[in-house]
């Protein structure tokens, strides 16, 4: 059991994990009721919290990526629906405003045209942006100066 203990406080040591992601992790290291047991022993003394990694989750990625990803992410990692919400409403910048961020990284024009219009929504969309959100960026006059 102190094997197993030493193998998840070394990832979590690098980074903060979910529960379902650590206890993936261990799967290999040791039984089911094991890896429950070192599990709830961290959760019981601060060292494993879902709340704390989705809130460092989404602080270095809610920059990059819209909410459906964000969501969606954090869904795969074991996170519950309440914690997800609870945590995507506390202090996230619009989503128009993450989108216009991101577009503004990646192009340097507003489309000209319907091809470009395309892609341009395409690399909105694929980073999780909602179809509002795109629409709002890409049909908004672009100021240089912003």
């Amino acid at each position: 059991m102190s094997s197993l203990r030493q193998a998840a406080l070394k990832r979590l040591a690098r980074r903060e994990h979910s529960r379902l992601e650590l206890e993936q992790k261990l799967s290999t290291l040791g039984t089911a009721e094991e890896i429950a047991a070192v599990l709830d022993h961290l959760e019981q003394t601060g060292l494993l919290s879902d709340a704390r990694m989705a809130a460092a989750y989404l602080a270095s990625h809610a920059a990059r990526f819209g909410t459906l990803k964000l969501r969606h992410t954090l869904r795969t990692k074991g996170i519950s629906e309440e914690l997800i919400d609870s945590c995507l409403s506390e202090g996230l910048a619009s989503e128009e405003t993450r989108a216009l961020q991101a577009w503004r990284r990646k192009f340097a024009h507003p489309p000209g045209d319907a091809r470009e219009w395309a892609k341009q929504a395409r690399f909105l969309q694929s980073r999780g942006f909602s179809g509002d959100a795109i629409r709002k960026v890409l049909k908004a006059p672009v100021d240089d100066n912003a």
